[in-house]
C-alpha cells in the first residue's frame, strides 16, 4: 500500500499528458482541414470518457494536409516534458478508413523489451494511440469514408528533453514518450512515479536481469554505479516508495536487489517507515538514540541525538563521538524491514554510504 500525502485538490490545477496534447493537435489538424479555418481550442474525449478541452498553440492547413501543436501543460505537478510543443502532421493516405500513427523528431525509439512496445518503432502507448484513433474516427467520419489519415507526432525539444526522463535507462532513445492512462495529470499523484517504478522493473527483467539496484535519488545511483557493475536498466530510482518498490521485486521474481542510499532515507527504513517523503514522515530521533544506546553511547550522547536536527547531523554526532557499530545497525534494520515487505522473496544487500560516496555500512 502506498502512503499519498493529502493535498488540498481544489487549489491545484490539474494539466493534461502528452497523449493529450498529441490528440488534441490531432483534432485541431483533422478540424482545420474539414473547415478550412484556423482551429483555437478543440474538445478531446479523455479515456473514462469526460471531455477536456485544450487551446491549440499553432494551426497552419492546406486542403490535405495539417500542422497543428499543442503546448503540453502539466498542470501544478510539472515534469520535464511541461511547455513542450507537442506537433501533429496530418495527411491523406489511400488506405480508407485507416488512421496509421508514427513518431517523427523528438518522440523517443523503443530498443529494450518489457515496455508492452514494439522493438524499434515509436515511443508512442497505446492508450494516446487509443485516443487519437476514437477521437479522430469520430471528427473526421466523413474524411475517413474517402481516405486513410496519416498522423505524425513529433517533439522538436524531445531529443533534448529525453535524457532528463528515465527514458534512457529504460531503453527509450532519442527522444520523450508519448504517455498518458488517464489523459490528465493530477498535481502531486504518487501514480505515475509508481508506474515508472514498474516499468523499470519490467524492462530489467525482460532483458534477463534478475538483480536491481534500488537507490534513493541520483546521487545514491551515481554512487551505487561505482561499485556495481550492472547495465543501466538495472538501476531503479525508488526514490520514497522503498515498501512499494521492494512488494514489486517481489511480485515481479526479482531474485536481489541492492537498496542504497544515504543516512536520511535509511534512518526512516530502519524505523519500517514504507514511504520516506519528508513531509510523509520524520525522523524518528529516538529509535536512533535507542540505536546509539545499544552501541554503548553514554547519556550524553543520547541527549545531542534527541535534540539533532535531521539525520545527517545524527551520523556527524555518531561520528564524532566514535560510537561503533552505529552505521552497521541502521543497515541491519533496514534489511529486516525491506526483506519483510519481499515477504522473504528477494535477497538483499543494503548500503549505507556517507555523502561523499564512502560507505558507511553493509549488510547482506
Amino acid at each position: 500500500m502506498i502512503i499519498v500525502e493529502k493535498v488540498d485538490k481544489k487549489k491545484l490545477k490539474t494539466g493534461f499528458t502528452t497523449g493529450t496534447s498529441a490528440t488534441a493537435a490531432a483534432i485541431a489538424a483533422a478540424q482545420s482541414i474539414i473547415e478550412q479555418k484556423v482551429v483555437d481550442v478543440v474538445e478531446v474525449k479523455l479515456p473514462k470518457g469526460k471531455f477536456i478541452k485544450i487551446p491549440i498553440h499553432l494551426c497552419n492547413f492546406e486542403k490535405e494536409t495539417a500542422h497543428c501543436s499543442v503546448i503540453k501543460d502539466g498542470g501544478d505537478d510539472p515534469d520535464v516534458t511541461h511547455g513542450a510543443e507537442i506537433i501533429v502532421d496530418l495527411s491523406f493516405t489511400d488506405k480508407k478508413n485507416q488512421i496509421e500513427i508514427d513518431g517523427g523528431e523528438g518522440v523517443g525509439i523503443v530498443t529494450k523489451p518489457g515496455l508492452g512496445l514494439e522493438i524499434n518503432k515509436p515511443a508512442i502507448n497505446p492508450i494516446p494511440k487509443k485516443m487519437i484513433n476514437e477521437n479522430l474516427g469520430y471528427v473526421a467520419r466523413k474524411l475517413l469514408q474517402k481516405n486513410g489519415l496519416k498522423v505524425v507526432i513529433s517533439v522538436p525539444k524531445g531529443r533534448e528533453l529525453g535524457p532528463k526522463t528515465d527514458n534512457p535507462r529504460i531503453g527509450i532513445m532519442n527522444g520523450i514518450s508519448i504517455l498518458g492512462t488517464s489523459g490528465i495529470v493530477i498535481p502531486f499523484s504518487t501514480a505515475s512515479y509508481a508506474a515508472s517504478i514498474r516499468q523499470n522493473l519490467d524492462v530489467a527483467v525482460a532483458m534477463g536481469n534478475e538483480t536491481v539496484v534500488l537507490t534513493t535519488g541520483g546521487r545514491s545511483e551515481d554512487f551505487a554505479r561505482k561499485i556495481i557493475d550492472l547495465p543501466d536498466h538495472c538501476f531503479v530510482q525508488m526514490g520514497d516508495f522503498s515498501g512499494y518498490t521492494m512488494q514489486q521485486c517481489s511480485k515481479k521474481n526479482i531474485k536481489k536487489a541492492y537498496i542504497v542510499g544515504f543516512i536520511g532515507k535509511l534512518a526512516k527504513m530502519a524505523a519500517g517507515v514504507k514511504q520516506t517523503h519528508v513531509k510523509g514522515s520524520k525522523v524518528n530521533m529516538k529509535f536512533l538514540s535507542e540505536l546509539a544506546q545499544n552501541c554503548g553511547a553514554d547519556q550524553q550522547v543520547i541527549q545531542k541525538i534527541m535534540s539533532a536536527n535531521t539525520a545527517r547531523h545524527v551520523s556527524e554526532i555518531i561520528k564524532e563521538s566514535n560510537i561503533d557499530g552505529f552505521f552497521e545497525q541502521i543497515c541491519k534494520e533496514t534489511h529486516k524491514h525491506m526483506i519483510k515487505h519481499s515477504e522473504e522473496k528477494v535477497s538483499l544487500e543494503v548500503i549505507l554510504f556517507d555523502f561523499d560516496g564512502n560507505i558507511l555500512a553493509k549488510k547482506s
